[in-house]
């Protein structure tokens, strides 16, 4: 992934007298001895590809805090099924605590009654697999509109010029959420606060998944010398107010009476987020490999067209099991592009985006974009959206590059930050399918 080497480096000369006192220095503690391996001294800020030289655990000091990184499928099943609660605990960081964030935050919540009751809030009174399960018409409704406005979309581009299909996807993806949580559209993609609300939401995951240098040097924290914190704050700022919005409009009636109107705003905000921010960067990366490898794209609008038909047909939920290349691609996307790359912080790293191209999990052409091995019979319910809605993408519309980017010189750095989105965002051409 993408790091921001000029300043790294820059910040560590500058801290480097500080820095001298934070060397690790040699001790009798037997404990000391138990640790995983891992490079000695100063900070390292590079990609987490050791498992070669210090193994599938790997113990690494980040300026003056410690921490363990999980390099490999198997020791990340043996962390989560023998060591979870003894490393289930959060780690918030300085830009994450902007308007006490971390105190509404089911994600960062430290695991306990109040996790288990926040949890309990998502999974019985909101996300219901009953109430999911009766709505799929609204899904059908939102695929619909989603169609709609691509083709409104297309009829406005200018020569060289491309669709932001993330944008559209979750804005799509939030409407949804809107719907099943507060029954109701909360945003318009063509309106302002649309855009400022998009915007704002892909900041704040941006600034909260930075390498913060306060977060790891015992400096005053007010100095913010990356001034994450102050993006963070104006960003969360303006998502919290449009978020207070639609929850004042549902919920004036409603007292929760344990849980602040405050927290109230960001624990919905972050259902929101994580729904809509997975989903949307998802779709464009399979569309981005789709759009460059046409072999693939070919192959998948085929089976489309073979299953549903002419265009005229509409996909529907009970298509997704007969469209194993699909569901492939989906898995393999994934695979490469894993929304969150290193899980939701906690006291250990689980670096999935190692383990996606761990050479003794998968073959050798772990880079590669195939999703003839990722073939799987069924799938989970929280993927139901992204088949539904990469199929119709593929069976509605052709795509292709737009603008001067080609395969050759498209762009594949990633953007730092809690999720792994494209540092440069798809725009992508569509073209009505006619048959």
């Amino acid at each position: 992934m993408d790091w921001p080497w000029n300043f790294l480096v820059y910040s560590i000369i500058l801290s480097l007298p500080a820095l001298l006192f934070l060397i690790p220095r040699r001790s009798s503690n037997l404990g000391h001895d138990r640790l995983p391996p891992g490079p000695p001294g100063l900070p390292l800020f590079r990609n987490m590809h050791l498992k070669h030289k210090f193994g599938p655990v790997i113990w690494l000091r980040l300026g003056a805090r410690n921490t363990m990184v999980i390099q490999s499928a198997k020791a990340a099943a043996n962390l989560f099924k023998n060591h979870d609660i003894s490393f289930a605990g959060r780690t918030t960081t300085e830009a994450s605590q902007v308007y006490d964030y971390h105190k509404g935050s089911l994600a960062l919540a430290p695991y306990g009654s109040h996790w288990r009751v926040l949890r309990r809030l998502v999974t019985v009174d909101m996300l219901v697999n009953k109430r999911i399960n009766e709505m799929a018409f609204i899904r059908k409704k939102f695929l619909e509109k989603l169609q709609l406005w691509i083709e409104e979309e297309a009829s406005k581009l200018k020569e060289g010029h491309g669709v932001h299909v993330a944008r559209f996807v979750f804005l799509t993806s939030f409407n949804l959420l809107g719907n099943l949580m507060l029954s109701k559209d909360l945003v318009d993609p063509n309106s302002k606060e649309g855009l400022e609300f998009f915007t704002a939401m892909t900041g704040m995951i941006e600034w909260n998944g930075h390498a913060n240098m306060a977060d790891f040097f015992p400096w005053p924290w007010w100095l913010d010398p990356q001034g994450l914190k102050r993006k963070m704050k104006m960003d969360l700022g303006k998502a919290l107010k449009i978020a207070a919005r639609f929850v004042r409009q549902r919920m004036k009636d409603k007292q929760l009476g344990w849980i602040s109107d405050h927290d109230v705003n960001i624990f919905i905000l972050e259902i929101f987020l994580a729904g809509s921010e997975t989903t949307s960067s998802t779709i464009e990366w399979a569309l981005t490999e789709l759009l460059c490898n046409p072999e693939k794209l070919i192959k998948a609008k085929a089976e489309l067209t073979q299953v549903i038909g002419p265009s005229c047909r509409k996909i529907e939920e009970g298509d997704i099991e007969k469209l194993p290349y699909l569901q492939g691609i989906i898995r393999e996307t994934l695979r490469l592009h894993p929304p969150i790359p290193f899980l939701i912080p906690r006291k250990v790293f689980v670096n999935a985006y190692a383990i996606g191209r761990d050479p003794d999990v998968w073959d050798d052409e772990t880079a590669l974009f195939k999703p003839e091995r990722r073939v799987c019979a069924g799938l989970p319910l929280a993927h139901t959206m992204l088949h539904l809605t990469l199929g119709m993408l593929l069976h509605q519309f052709d795509w292709e590059l737009g603008g001067d980017v080609t395969r050759g010189n498209i762009e594949w750095k990633d953007k730092l930050g809690i999720t792994m989105r494209k540092s440069e965002p798809l725009l992508a051409v569509p073209r009505k399918c006619l048959v």
